[in-house]
């Protein structure tokens, strides 16, 4: 057995910069459901200070991580703005109603 068909892969931590894990899929259509997973993503994956640099508050990887980009992701696919979507975090609670999304031009 070669040893290229043991090697595992690396963590998320340690892959070369610019290497990217696969992103979660995004839903065909966003809806209720999604809009309230994604805010508990983005919030429960915020970002936090640490002495490497910044990192999820959940599970100290490279933030931002792979749910918290989704959430993101899917919280903009609903309307919301990165301002609204700051505020969510800034908030810190994971159960928070999704706000409306904004009218164009508003």
């Amino acid at each position: 057995m070669s040893s290229a068909t043991r090697t595992a892969r690396p963590t998320a931590a340690r892959e070369p910069a610019g290497e990217v894990l696969r992103e979660i899929p995004l839903p065909p259509y966003v809806t209720g459901e999604d809009a309230q997973f994604a805010v508990r993503a983005v919030v429960v994956h915020a970002p936090r200070r640490w002495s490497g640099g910044t990192v999820c508050r959940n599970d100290a990887s490279p933030h931002p991580c792979r749910l918290h980009r989704w959430g993101t992701r899917v919280l903009a696919l609903r309307g919301l703005h990165a301002a609204d979507i700051a505020a969510l975090i800034e908030r810190g609670d994971p159960t928070a109603a999704v706000p409306p999304p904004r009218r164009p031009g508003a």
